[in-house]
């Protein structure tokens, strides 16, 4: 009964505990992937992707476009079908979070940015396949810009978002460098673009025209990709050329050495704190082993809540021997300074018309300690 006077529904209490048990499977089946099953699930929904990805590229030829078009519609049609009841699921199994519980929560959930493209993906995949019944709707020319949503697929692969993260983490710590290279080979562009359209514009038949065609070869030349459908043709622009191009080596190509740098210092720290959460157990098991030996001992100052659970035994005659070396070796009576061990032997010690009819010592609190 209540407060109130009304019963309590139990069954409704254990229903609750099931359904949001059930929710939290399935959350964690489809977001957090652990274990052979879901890792195995994952894979095969990885390859389905994929396999649509490649078809795309096969139905872009001629040759094949065709047979392609037709296995690629029947494959889309699975996948979007498989993509929605996942997606429904997913929407579903978030409510064991107490962020997405209600429809406000729901909402929440659906602004994520892997939703946001799963939707896109759905919705994109939904209108190529019920623009046609057959396999040329995919040959068709108005539809192939929808095309690229379902590439999106292969973004929401990562849905944990730590390959994002990591890239991220490297480059806001290394935000300073890179901004730094970036300016100056950004200054070192305009400079080099400008001479070379001043070194051939008046020559007859330049493809310098201008200072916008000039811009394009100064990206070419600096990033050493070097197309070769602009080439200046006078002394004074190939000596700016050759400068450019030991420029763009010596510029452009520190992002590159900065991010790698940066990504090897990263799973370094990575493989630090995954080291330093495997010994973080045994080091509070072993505090918390120690704090017990430290209540156990009958000399002990401390009021910790374990040591009411101490029962104390009298030693045996039999283990003086043992007595004496335990409080030798791993006592702490033996440990703390000189003034608070007799402080606490003074506080510790019977009445003087008390005569304990048994001898207590540490190796009582050892056989409590082992029967614990």
């Amino acid at each position: 009964m209540s407060l109130l006077g009304k019963p309590l529904s139990y069954r409704a209490t254990r229903r609750d505990a099931r359904y949001r048990r059930l929710q939290s499977k399935f959350y964690n089946f489809l977001e957090r992937p652990r274990g052979v099953k879901a890792v195995l699930y994952h894979m095969i929904v990885f390859l389905m992707v994929f396999m649509c990805l490649s078809l795309s590229v096969f139905s872009t030829i001629e040759e094949y476009e065709a047979k392609a078009g037709i296995v690629l519609f029947y494959m889309e049609t699975v996948v979007v079908v498989w993509f929605a009841i996942e997606f429904f699921l997913r929407l579903w199994s978030s409510g064991c979070r107490s962020r997405y519980q209600g429809s406000m929560g729901r909402l929440k959930f659906l602004r994520r940015p892997f939703c946001i493209i799963d939707v896109t993906t759905i919705l994109a995949s939904m209108v190529v396949l019920g623009m046609g019944s057959s396999g040329q709707v995919f040959a068709a020319s108005a539809l192939r810009g929808l095309r690229f949503f379902q590439i999106l697929r292969m973004v929401r692969m990562d849905r944990r978002g730590g390959t994002w993260k990591l890239l991220g983490s490297v480059v806001y710590a290394h935000r300073q460098e890179l901004i730094t290279t970036l300016y100056i080979g950004f200054l070192g562009l305009i400079f080099a673009s400008f001479l070379v359209y001043l070194a051939e514009k008046d020559v007859a038949d330049t493809k310098f025209k201008n200072f916008a065609e000039a811009l394009w070869w100064g990206v070419i030349t600096l990033c050493t990709v070097g197309y070769g459908d602009m080439v200046p043709q006078t002394w004074q622009g190939k000596f700016i050329a050759s400068f450019c191009a030991l420029l763009g080596i010596s510029f452009f190509a520190l992002p590159a050495g900065i991010l790698g740098s940066g990504f090897a210092l990263k799973v370094q720290q990575q493989q630090r704190q995954k080291h330093m959460i495997r010994r973080r157990q045994p080091a509070a098991s072993l505090i918390q082993a120690l704090w017990r030996c430290y209540a156990a001992d009958e000399h002990s100052m401390s009021v910790a809540t374990w040591k009411i659970h101490q029962v104390p035994l009298p030693s045996p005659q039999t283990s003086r021997v043992m007595s004496a070396s335990f409080k030798n070796n791993a006592s702490f009576v033996s440990r703390l300074p000189t003034i608070r061990r007799h402080k606490s032997t003074s506080l510790h010690s019977p009445a003087p018309h008390f005569k304990p009819a048994h001898r207590y010592d540490v190796n009582a609190s050892a056989e409590n300690l082992g029967k614990l």
